[in-house]
């Protein structure tokens, strides 16, 4: 009893439980609904703020890329060849059908064969056909390399659906370069097709390939344009020691120091190359652990070149997205399945377990070139004497079995494509709109078409410190078409130096500009053109206190020139460089071996000390001589303090002579040599000026074209050169003006009215005025007969319309979908007639009048009635 009433007592605290948290349930969600109808017109009013900010905000959905595809390719406009097969193209189907499906029994293990895929048409097609070999108009097309990077720029690239699969279309080239767009296959046949023409033993290959070769990826690479061509050793020529020389002074370094000096440096060699050889296995390491996992299986198209034609040394591909070149034994091509030119078709039946490393490229040999057709050119293997002695046993057989051969060989048909035509608009925009960004290792190429940067821009090499391309070490910009010449600017934006090439025909003659600024008197190198100089300057080297300049092939032997300023002097109005020019302290000229003079008069270098007032010479050695002679001028005014004249002392000229027996001057040639040695110093000064001078001349010449970068155009690039634009449209004008007049001269309008009169008959007053009246008359007529004609068509059209809405009354329940369809469409080109009828005449009735006039104005002026007064209507015979 005792557990019963406390069960029941449980029992009644759970029920009174239940109802109080049903209670406090009930009053919270009435709370809850009250608080609700208080913040609703507050939340509605958020929603709406909301939704409007929302609407306010614009996205620009990007538009899906468009891919050549063969719903985006007019195939109205194709010729019948792409739509349609000749019946010897059905047959060789039918071969191809059959030696896949032999292929397929015999190695059930490989890939289906890419024989005939569809072309943009959805027609089969053989792939051999599909090659059309075209020579090129272009010179810049005929090289194999120049083809390929030709095609490289002009074409983008389009990854294959399926990187396991061939494509299931594969289309003309003549397709793929209207739309520059294609996948590898593309690719290969435009190039190959090329090659063929140019003459090269060229293959499309269908193989297997790594997946930055399959995916156009070369920010593995090294940018061709960064690897610096190898510098040809020059060996140096032993000069032979002569009997009687000088001997050197003897080398007193620490030859223990020296060796010590040299472990250091191989220590540092050794430790930077165990550095870069530590980085480069991290990198491959990295590289490792993200191995693709279709290695091997990826499907890829290039190029093969073999040995023979257009003396090509050794076989090799070329891929057509980069235009690189490779040898078979490169490991980013995996394998070949298959390969054809315009003539064949062949099998690869060699295992490619090691690449392409041990492949044969003998497609003669059918044991690892299996072809499909017989009729192939290629050389077969050549046999030992023991087999040509056992073949030449069963000549009889080998006639009937080439007999055989010969009745089941197939020529391969003509190509169905169209010729490969490149226009030369085409042809130099190259890239697709123009510009092509590549991106390799460490660096960055952009190109870009002639004339589309308005400074002449083609290329761009940015070159990185990082594989991550955030910081630039330099940059190489190409230009073409510069009225500048223009050729290159390189950059280096770590030590800030700039060098600009220039092309033949500067009108400073520059060939190289070096400078960190373009500030005058920093520093600074020109180099320029020798034969387009007068003064023979070669190159001039500024820093802020010299200026030293190299000559070449004048007439005075000079061959340089070097000057020292000193600082210039402050004055308190601001005057420019040329007004103000820095003094000069020191002048030192250097001169060629002069064979008219002898050596001990030839100077060899000239030192002006100005600020010393001292002239050094120093002459050229003789050839039995290990010393030269030397003389030094003391500088001095020609009148003292006092004003009287100075007189030369030996005292002034200081000298040593190596024969002073043979060569001993006097006063008054020493005297005569100072006051030429003045001379010379005032033309060298000056000089000296006129070099400052023109670089500030430069200086400003470049800043200005730097500013203005005009570009030539050539006089026969018709669309872009003005003067050549406008004479063409004047004459073309002038042609059309004198058509017009000769089309107007035909048109005689008095010519049926005077061939009813006598032949050389003159026309009396009347009579003219009779040939007037009926000129008129014949042209109104006409005009009312065409106003008539056109209102009886008009009329016609309405009645036949009429017409056919009453049958479509009375036939309207009993009519199909296709026939109301063609009611309607009758209609609307009824109704288009119609109108079109309705603005014809009214445009007569405006127009009538006004050729009336005409008309009567032209009879007014004809020379054959002028001449007749038409003011009296006399018939003839009657009294005047």
């Amino acid at each position: 009893m005792e557990v019963l009433t406390e069960k029941v007592e449980e029992e009644e605290a759970a029920e009174r439980e239940e109802v109080a948290e049903r209670a406090e349930r009930e009053e919270r969600t009435a709370r809850q609904s009250t608080v609700q109808k208080k913040e609703l017109p507050m939340t509605q009013e958020m929603l709406r703020d909301l939704e409007k900010k929302l609407s306010e905000i614009a996205t620009d959905v990007p538009e899906k890329p468009l891919v050549t595809t063969k719903e985006t390719i007019d195939i109205s406009s194709l010729p019948l060849s792409y739509r349609t097969n000749t019946p010897k193209e059905e047959h060789l189907l039918q071969v191809a059908d059959n030696f896949s499906r032999q292929y397929s029994h015999l190695c059930p293990d490989r890939m289906p064969l890419f024989l005939y895929p569809l072309n943009e048409c959805e027609v089969p097609k053989f792939v051999s056909t599909t090659l059309r070999p075209t020579l090129m108009p272009y010179p810049e097309l005929y090289n194999w390399d120049t083809c390929a990077q030709f095609v490289a720029d002009f074409l983008s690239m389009e990854p294959l659906p399926d990187p396991l699969k061939p494509p299931s279309h594969l289309f003309s080239s003549t397709t793929v370069l209207k739309h520059q767009k294609g996948n590898c296959f593309d690719f290969s046949v435009l190039l190959c097709s090329m090659l063929i023409g140019a003459g090269y033993d060229a293959y499309c290959v269908n193989g297997y390939g790594s997946l930055e070769l399959c995916l156009m990826d070369l920010t593995r690479e090294v940018c061709p344009l960064t690897v610096k061509p190898k510098e040809a050793v020059q060996e140096k020529k032993v000069v032979p020691p002569k009997k009687y020389t000088v001997k050197p002074p003897r080398d007193l370094t620490s030859r223990f120091e020296q060796e010590q000096e040299v472990k250091k440096q191989e220590a540092i060699r050794a430790q930077e190359e165990l550095r870069q050889k530590e980085e480069e296995e991290r990198l491959q390491e990295m590289e490792k652990a993200n191995t693709d996992p279709l290695h091997g299986m990826r499907v890829h198209s290039w190029v093969l070149v073999l040995v023979g034609k257009r003396e090509v040394p050794e076989t090799f591909f070329i891929d057509p997205f980069t235009a690189h070149s490779y040898s078979p034994l490169d490991e980013h091509f995996l394998g070949i399945e298959s390969l054809w030119n315009h003539k064949n078709y062949w099998i690869n039946m060699q295992d490619c377990w090691n690449y392409c490393k041990d492949l044969i490229f003998d497609l003669g040999d059918p044991v690892k070139w299996e072809y499909m057709l017989l009729g192939t050119n290629k050389p077969h293997l050549s046999m030992t004497e023991e087999e040509d002695e056992g073949l030449n046993d069963d000549d009889d057989d080998l006639e009937n079995l080439d007999k055989e051969e010969e009745d089941k060989s197939f020529d391969m048909p003509c190509s169905w494509a169209e010729q490969i035509e490149i226009s030369p608009e085409a042809f130099e925009t190259r890239c697709p709109d123009g510009n092509k960004v590549i991106q390799y290792k460490k660096a960055k190429l952009e190109k870009w078409a002639p004339y589309l940067n308005s400074n002449g821009l083609v290329s761009r090499l940015s070159t990185y410190e990082d594989k991550e391309c955030t910081k630039v070490l330099e940059v190489k910009e190409w230009y073409q078409n510069r009225e500048d010449m223009l050729e290159l600017k390189h950059i280096n934006k770590v030590t800030g130096l700039n060098t600009d090439y220039f092309k033949p025909g500067h009108s400073q003659a520059l060939r190289v500009h070096s400078y960190e600024s373009m500030q005058p008197e920093t520093d600074r190198v020109m180099e320029f053109y020798q034969v387009a100089r007068v003064d023979g300057l070669v190159k001039r080297e500024e820093t802020p206190n010299t200026m030293t300049e190299y000559y070449q092939g004048r007439p005075d032997f000079l061959c340089y020139r070097q000057v020292h300023f000193g600082p210039r002097v402050k004055r308190l109005t601001m005057k420019s460089a040329e007004s103000n020019p820095r003094p000069m302290v020191k002048i030192t000229e250097r001169f060629f071996r002069n064979p008219a003079k002898p050596a001990d008069e030839d100077v060899v270098e000239r030192v002006f000390l100005l600020a010393e007032e001292r002239i050094q010479l120093l002459y050229h050695c003789r050839e039995d001589h290990i010393t030269a002679s030397k003389r030094e001028f003391l500088w001095r005014s020609e009148v003292d303090n006092k004003g009287n004249k100075i007189v030369m002392t030996p005292d002034m000229c200081i000298s040593f002579e190596v024969e002073p027996m043979e060569n001993t001057k006097k006063l008054l040639f020493q005297y005569e040599a100072m006051m030429q040695l003045k001379n010379e110093e005032k033309l060298s000064r000056h000089q000296a000026w006129e070099s400052e001078l023109e670089v500030l001349e430069i200086l400003k010449l470049r800043e200005e074209e730097e500013e203005a970068h005009k570009l030539t155009v050539s006089i026969y690039d018709t669309k872009r050169n003005e003067k050549s634009k406008e004479h063409r449209e004047a004459v073309e004008r002038v042609v059309h003006e004198e058509h017009l007049q000769q089309v107007e001269a035909q048109l005689d309008y008095l010519a049926p009215f005077l061939a009813q009169l006598p032949p050389g008959q003159k026309l009396t007053r009347w009579q003219a005025t009779c040939l007037k009246e009926d000129c008129l008359n014949d042209f109104k007529q006409r005009l009312i007969d065409k106003a008539n004609l056109i209102q009886a068509r008009f009329e016609r059209e309405t009645q036949e319309l009429q017409k056919k809405k009453q049958w479509y009354q009375e036939n309207q329940v009993t009519l199909t979908a296709e026939d109301e369809d063609f009611y309607l469409s009758y209609c609307s080109q009824a109704m288009f007639r119609i109108r079109i009828l309705e603005q014809r005449l009214s445009r007569h009735k405006e127009q009538a009048p006004l050729k009336y006039l005409a008309l009567e104005e032209k009879l007014c002026k004809d020379p054959r009635l002028v001449g007749q007064s038409l003011l009296f209507d006399t018939p003839p015979g009657a009294p005047t």
